[in-house]
């Protein structure tokens, strides 16, 4: 399954609060590894605000591992599919739907 999954920081308290939770963030992430079941097809930070990972996963698991490990973020992950396959099912369901106002 194809997930994207995107990450904002939570709101910190104080300045120094903030500091310290960014410190933490990379001395939990920088020495993180992907599982290898994890096939990362995108990973990118945004220019003021957004973290996003476009990846593929089989084991749901291991995608809410991932959005555990860093709880200053608030993590969505969101299974997505090709425009092309979502286009071909969304015809059949237009097809099926069709079919049953001729009967």
């Amino acid at each position: 399954m194809k997930y994207m999954i995107t990450w904002n920081e939570r709101p910190q308290g104080t300045p120094i609060e903030y500091e310290n939770a960014q410190k933490r963030i990379l001395e939990v992430f920088s020495p993180w590894k992907a599982p290898a079941n994890f096939k990362i097809e995108s990973f990118v930070i945004g220019s003021v605000i957004g973290r996003y990972m476009l990846m593929e996963c089989d084991d749901p698991l291991e995608v809410h591992k991932f959005c555990s490990m860093l709880p200053a973020f608030r993590f969505e992950a969101r299974p997505v599919v090709p425009v092309a396959d979502a286009i071909r099912v969304e015809l059949e369901a237009m097809a099926y739907r069709d079919g049953l106002r001729s009967k």
